[in-house]
């Protein structure tokens, strides 16, 4: 891809900003700052991800930006990220993908999972995620502080992707998109 459509970078997440700690039940049990959630062995948080559709049925993924302290520069669904203390899930996936990609869309909830991802001897991902998957016609605006790159892929195009060791994926993209074919989404 060339230069992808961007719109003015924006910092919009902060390592000093809250998550909302919750136990395998999704309850609330406190909060942390986001960058002590992701220290070796992670605290369990509530995210989520967004699976984002066009009509011909091919999925929006977006290349992390290499300013990510994890997973930077790895391919991944269309939108991840966390919930604001006091912000439903789908408050922020509204405001995530507006704040990442330039625009909204409708969404359906799909199922929630718990997972543990550790990235080198960085940082570690344990979270309580609820996935989504959504339509949109048109391209997005990426942010270029979250986005290095973007591409509508083909279910094929994802599987292979996804098999390739030379293509850096996140985990919770691998492990999301087979459950999303498993329920018969893809």
């Amino acid at each position: 891809m060339t230069n992808p459509p961007t719109r003015r970078a924006e910092i919009v997440s902060f390592d000093s900003e809250p998550l909302i700690l919750v136990n395998s039940h999704d309850e609330a049990v406190g909060e942390m700052l986001k960058a002590d959630c992701h220290q070796r062995g992670g605290r369990l948080h509530r995210a989520f991800s967004l699976f984002i559709f066009n009509s011909s049925n091919e999925l929006l993924v977006h290349q992390r930006a290499d300013s990510k302290p994890l997973w930077g520069g790895f391919w991944t669904n269309s939108c991840c990220s966390h919930p604001r203390v006091g912000e439903s899930i789908e408050e922020a996936i509204a405001r995530r993908s507006e704040e990442e990609l330039g625009f909204t869309t409708n969404m359906r909830f799909v199922y929630k999972f718990e997972y543990t991802a550790h990235f080198r001897d960085i940082g570690t991902e344990h979270e309580l995620c609820s996935v989504f998957v959504g339509q949109y016609d048109g391209e997005p605006r990426i942010n270029s502080e979250e986005i290095s790159d973007y591409r509508w892929l083909s279910a094929a195009e994802v599987d292979q992707i996804l098999a390739d060791d030379q293509q850096p994926t996140t985990p919770w993209f691998a492990m999301e998109w087979q459950q999303l074919k498993s329920l018969g989404y893809v």
